[in-house]
């Protein structure tokens, strides 16, 4: 596979510019591949394949679709282990986390998709009206860095299962999983143009495509600063834009629920790929009598997720993708100290490695919700704990933030935990320890975006509505 190619209209190409761009090991520092610098000229030569490919496949049955899904399932499945490598090697991710959850979670996706397809064309009748479901057209898929595989996959396969045809624009990051993708997705058989790839910088790519008039709708991943420059940029020409975006999720812990039970599934939420994940828990809310105890325990569950080097079988937290995302999780946790919170690492008493971006597990007591390292997405594995008052009080705090992506609550009563939950504004809520399912919707509210993704919701989120008035005597 060479690094250097866009994939557009079934074929790999040269980029229209020359230069390159360098993809770096965020463990070794040292250069792993090298991409294109991607150009304006890719991308209008990318979006003029996916119009011309859009009649035909958007006039193909939903079966003929799931054909395709299911080679690619097929293909990542039996692929798992090279997508694994290629992930750990772009984002430092320890191996078996890159084969169990970097490779597993679009294998669950697709099955969910799959069986979206039987609603992908169905016609509803209301009266003398016929509703018809229909593709949005050319989607313009924005991914980032973190679930480099899984998020091109989620937009991809929805899209392809509602009709559309698809440019993707890879963080350029982690691009090296997305240059396989494309690789699985040419050796299918995939029609050409229905699928195209163009890497390169955000800053040239992303606005090339979310202004560009050939594209009907942006599926966009990221930060909510960059989603909103998203949207701007595609307000010019009215298209929809779909954006999956940060979050600052609370975990509430109830005056009746197991403190510790509850503690140690926060922490592992809160460390998933080494803090690198929208939906994690980040604000550990608990009453304020359990407030020393939480901290001393989840410190003590921290220490027991060492950090060190992916290749390591007995590292379970990798680096973080760059410098400045290490340089900007330390700089809050220095602030921290500085403001006098009380800040704990959860140590396993080993050295970090002497290169890499590399940032231990850190508790941080904060006394005040509405402080910077309890309001802003750190991206690190930094879990803020919080104490809170009565259930009103936490309640407020669970919601005094711009984000509103995921949220937990915990109570020895589910039915009371399921009432509080119902009262967070948030996309979604784990109750318990309830965990994700790849058939539900999956979107926020706030400033963690707009759209719904995975199953039928994401495949519907790629299609529009038609109604057709006919006469009561019509039984087509």
């Amino acid at each position: 596979m060479d690094t250097r190619m866009i994939y557009v209209g079934g074929q790999w190409r040269p980029s229209a510019d020359e230069q390159t761009l360098s993809v770096r090991s965020p463990v070794t520092e040292h250069e792993v591949a090298r991409i294109p610098h991607g150009a304006v000229a890719d991308v209008d030569a990318a979006v003029a394949a996916a119009r011309a490919a859009l009649p035909a496949w958007s006039a193909t049955a939903p079966q003929e679709r799931g054909r395709y899904l299911r080679r690619l399932r097929s293909e990542l499945a039996a692929s798992r282990d090279a997508y694994a490598a290629a992930i750990s090697a772009e984002m430092g991710a320890p191996l078996e986390f890159a084969r169990l959850v970097q490779t597993g979670l679009p294998l669950r996706a697709l099955g969910g998709f799959l069986d979206a397809l039987n609603d992908a064309e169905r016609t509803d009748r209301l009266g003398d009206t016929l509703v018809l479901r229909e593709p949005i057209g050319v989607v313009a898929a924005i991914t980032p860095f973190n679930y480099p595989l899984n998020q091109a996959v989620v937009k991809l396969a929805a899209a392809l299962a509602a009709g559309c045809t698809v440019v993707l624009k890879p963080s350029e990051q982690t691009p090296l999983s997305a240059l396989m993708l494309a690789e699985t997705l040419h050796g299918i058989g995939l029609p050409p143009g229905v699928f195209n790839m163009v890497a390169g910088l955000g800053s040239i790519v992303g606005p090339a495509l979310a202004g560009h008039s050939g594209v009907d709708m942006v599926s966009f991943t990221g930060s909510t600063a960059v989603g909103s420059r998203i949207a701007a940029q595609a307000a010019g020409t009215v298209k929809k834009v779909s954006l999956e975006l940060g979050g600052k999720s609370a975990f509430v812990v109830l005056p009746d629920a197991d403190l510790e039970a509850a503690v140690a599934d926060c922490v592992a939420s809160c460390l998933l790929n080494s803090g690198q994940t929208c939906t994690a828990t980040t604000r550990l809310l608990v009453p304020r009598a359990s407030l020393d105890a939480a901290v001393q325990y989840a410190a003590e569950v921290m220490a027991g997720y060492p950090v060190g080097d992916p290749a390591d079988p007995g590292a379970q937290l990798g680096p973080l993708v760059s410098a400045a995302a290490r340089d900007s999780v330390l700089a809050h946790l220095e602030a921290a100290r500085a403001a006098g919170m009380r800040v704990v690492e959860g140590s396993d008493g080993k050295d970090l490695p002497s290169t890499g971006y590399f940032v231990r597990p850190t508790v941080v007591e904060v006394q005040d919700p509405d402080s910077p390292i309890a309001q802003e997405e750190l991206f690190g594995p930094v879990l803020c704990v919080i104490p809170y008052d009565d259930e009103d009080h936490a309640l407020t705090i669970a919601n005094g933030t711009r984000y509103g992506l995921a949220g937990a609550v915990w109570s020895a009563d589910e039915h009371r935990a399921v009432a509080f939950a119902r009262r967070m504004r948030t996309g979604r809520v784990d109750v318990n320890g309830g965990r994700f399912d790849a058939a539900a919707p999956f979107g926020g509210r706030g400033q963690s975006g707009v759209g719904y993704e995975m199953g039928r919701y994401g495949v519907a989120d790629f299609q529009v509505y038609k109604s057709v008035n006919v006469s009561a005597m019509y039984e087509g």
